[in-house]
């Protein structure tokens, strides 16, 4: 059976990012770096690796570098070339008209209302979901892999982690069916649940592909928790309806919506690096003497 292919892709960016203040406060929290490459960008790379040709960032106010990064830089280019210098570590950074669209997140109303906001340029077609604050490391990409098994099922699809039973009250867990490899079953959502009721140790981290239809069940959601409408509340709600997967990524994740995450987020990719792992591993030893 053939299903629909995931061409676009939401980037919801309207976020404070209050945790990294003062930080934040000129410069979005998706502009923050990985050792030379903004977490945004990671994101919209690991998007296009997956074969997503349409990037669509629900933006707030204070966030026009994400617009400027995405645009040609003409000046530096212009500059760049001039002295001879290689601007092709720019190339990844250029999304022409029709391969992106920003719209605006005008209250804070949740993750839900963020998604729904997309719903016009989404359109009646599957569609994919980055949290850049999520950073999914591993070759091939998070999203990749949830593609591949999009391909086989259709349906739903949300990335999930293993994590040890005592950390599941902070995240979102999924009630699990049939397994098969990496692919499992989705019976139920629970968000941050007393570790001893956790319907399992299997996190939602960060990465979705949902069926058009979540629009419209957004469309008329209540309030949920925090008094904002809840994508886990909707996603819920078409459970039983159509088919609901979890991919569990093989990978690693790196929560930089917080700083140690972040910090650690940075380490990770540093030691990874030919051109600056054993310089880094030096640094890192020097200063746990």
């Amino acid at each position: 059976m053939t299903h629909q292919p995931i061409r676009k892709a939401v980037f919801p960016v309207a976020g404070l990012g209050t945790r990294f203040l003062p930080a934040t406060k000129a410069i979005p929290k998706e502009m923050l770096p990985v050792v030379d490459r903004p977490l945004i960008q990671y994101a919209v790379d690991e998007a296009r690796e997956a074969g997503i040709e349409q990037m669509i960032f629900v933006t707030g106010r204070g966030k026009s570098a994400i617009e400027d990064h995405f645009d040609i830089a003409y000046e530096l280019e212009r500059t760049m070339t001039d002295r001879n210098k290689d601007i092709s570590v720019l190339e990844p950074t250029r999304l022409g008209p029709g391969n992106c669209a920003y719209v605006r997140q005008q209250e804070p109303l949740g993750l839900g209302h963020a998604i729904w906001c997309a719903r016009d340029i989404v359109g009646d077609e599957p569609f994919a979901i980055f949290l850049p604050d999520e950073f999914m490391h591993g070759s091939p990409g998070c999203m990749a892999q949830m593609v591949e098994a999009y391909h086989r099922l259709g349906g739903n699809m949300i990335s999930v982690l293993e994590v040890p039973h005592e950390k599941v009250s902070s995240y979102g867990v999924i009630a699990p069916g049939k397994s098969h490899g990496a692919v499992t079953e989705v019976l139920g959502l629970v968000e941050k649940p007393k570790a001893e009721y956790a319907p399992s140790n299997l996190i939602i981290s960060g990465r979705y592909i949902l069926q058009p239809d979540v629009m419209r069940v957004l469309e008329r959601q209540e309030k949920g928790a925090g008094g904002e409408i809840q994508l886990t509340d909707a996603m819920a709600q078409m459970i039983g309806k159509q088919a609901f997967h979890a991919v569990t990524f093989d990978g690693k994740r790196y929560d930089c919506g917080t700083k140690v995450g972040y910090i650690e987020a940075n380490l990770a990719v540093a030691l990874g690096r030919p051109d600056m792992a054993d310089d880094v591993r030096a640094i890192a030893l020097d200063l746990l003497r």
